[in-house]
């Protein structure tokens, strides 16, 4: 598809970013994000989604614009249906689309998600996009489709279905049965101290059907976005609040892990953990596991945390201004955002900053995978091929909003990256200047939410603002200081 000269507005508005060598050097403050083009963002991308959803209301897992017209796969996720979801009630909200139009458009989704098969009360990983039945086989290589019950990703569905259920009172009492089958104790293992390690007291990754048991993987970082089935399960009582202090901050002293922690040990609830942190170019943090952005930023656009806690907004903040200082002065790539997203040039990967990272065996920010052990500090030529994507800075908007702006308007009039009626594209190459071709419905919905919080802060909150997040999760968040 031919993609526009980004807005004339966006450049009228801001000046160009002054980049130095580093992060003492003075740069010219970037200009706040006018509220029109934030929500001319939000109508583009929204109608990119739109652009994904079947006749059954379910979204395509992404959409492929190299072509003269559009092209979805033929497979989705949960967690894409609950970006349709909430991207929704948020387009409503924002007066984008009528209160009559989203209820048509959630009893539609919600229609084809009461007739999808499920297993243990959660849906499986994929299905089809416009049948809603089970994945069996990938489209395209007919290679069999290993069925899993995933706690992250049901975790996101049962998100969008309780703000869906909030939001509509037509389909209240239709959501509510839907959910009331969804019990998050089946994900999770207790702490056993005669064998932690098989029984650590975290929730598991999900249940493999083949095997008819959970996975022997785990989610264990505390700041990683799978949090966000730990929240739901605590909030709902069904686990128990000693989960919150089982999950890792980091790991342990003398541990091999990315770099030395800082922090101390402290007891919680008849918990002892390792309260850890890390610091880097002056930012203390507790890392996810491989140091990507979204895991950090997306939980917190639906839970308030850094509202109920200012350390909690420190943390978050902190894992931003290591992005923008990776990409602007370590890396020196101009642009910054790192994230799981399409290649520019095809495929799927995982891009990340080190340095937020747990893993020993380090995230990479680059297809070339540029990785020096800590602490270890490579010339910026040493990085090559950067890939950014747009989804990770506009979560960033809620926390760093003059930098994150700067850098998304720049990504999108650098490259192109911007499609009228779409949105941004999924990442770039900043080396190549190669743009991916792809829009992914995780991506657009992060994005989507993204700027629905920054627009009318709250929008998506409520639900998790109120009952068991208020009476079980906010004492939880409140009380937390990561050793900071």
């Amino acid at each position: 598809m031919e993609r526009r000269t980004f807005l004339a507005a966006t450049a009228a508005t801001a000046g160009a970013a002054t980049l130095g060598a580093g992060a003492g050097h003075a740069a010219a403050r970037p200009a706040q994000a006018p509220e029109a083009v934030l929500t001319g963002w939000f109508e583009d991308t929204y109608r990119s989604l739109e652009a994904m959803v079947a006749d059954n209301g379910l979204p395509a897992d992404n959409i492929d614009l190299s072509g003269r017209e559009p092209v979805l796969t033929e497979n989705t996720s949960v967690t894409n249906i609950g970006c349709w979801i909430w991207s929704t009630v948020a387009a409503a909200g924002l007066g984008v689309i009528g209160e009559r139009e989203m209820h048509a458009r959630l009893a539609r989704t919600v229609a084809t998600v009461e007739r999808m098969e499920r297993l243990h009360g959660f849906w499986f990983n994929w299905y089809h996009t416009f049948t809603g039945e089970v994945l069996d086989e990938w489209p395209g290589s007919g290679a069999p489709v290993n069925h899993l019950l995933s706690t992250v990703d049901n975790g996101w569905l049962d998100v969008a279905l309780r703000i869906a259920e909030d939001a509509d009172p037509l389909l209240r009492g239709r959501i509510r049965r839907l959910r009331a089958d969804i019990d998050w104790s089946f994900m999770y293992v207790p702490y056993d101290p005669a064998d932690p390690a098989a029984r650590p007291g975290h929730m598991s990754t999900g249940f493999r059907v083949a095997d008819d048991a959970l996975t022997p993987n785990f989610y264990g970082a505390l700041m990683a976005e799978t949090r966000i089935s730990s929240y739901l399960g605590i909030s709902d009582g069904t686990v128990p609040r000693q989960h919150y202090w089982h999950m890792l901050r980091t790991l342990e002293p003398g541990a091999t892990q990315e770099m030395p922690p800082g922090g101390d040990w402290a007891r919680r609830d008849g918990v002892t953990y390792f309260n850890g942190h890390y610091t880097h170019r002056g930012h203390s943090y507790i890392p996810n596991w491989n140091g990507t952005l979204f895991g950090p930023l997306m939980p917190e656009l639906f839970v308030p945390s850094a509202r109920w806690n200012r350390t909690w907004r420190t943390n978050i903040t902190g894992h931003a201004l290591v992005h923008r200082e990776h990409g602007l002065y370590e890396a020196e790539y101009g642009y910054w955002g790192f994230s799981p997203c399409n290649i520019p040039e095809g495929g799927y990967s995982s891009y990340a900053v080190q340095y937020c990272g747990i893993s020993p065996e380090g995230g990479h920010s680059n297809t070339d995978k540029t990785y020096f052990p800590y602490p270890q500090e490579p010339e910026a030529d040493a990085y090559t091929n950067g890939v950014v994507t747009p989804h990770a800075a506009a979560m960033a908007l809620m926390v760093t909003p003059r930098y994150a702006y700067d850098n998304l308007r720049r990504i999108a009039r650098d490259f192109d990256a911007y499609e009228d009626g779409y949105g941004f594209y999924d990442s770039v190459n900043v080396g190549t200047g190669t743009v991916s071709d792809r829009m992914l419905s995780l991506d657009q919905g992060m994005t989507a939410a993204a700027l629905a919080q920054v627009l009318q802060p709250g929008l998506l909150q409520r639900p998790f603002r109120t009952g068991g997040f208020r009476r079980r999760l906010k004492p939880l968040l409140a009380a937390e200081d990561f050793g900071i």
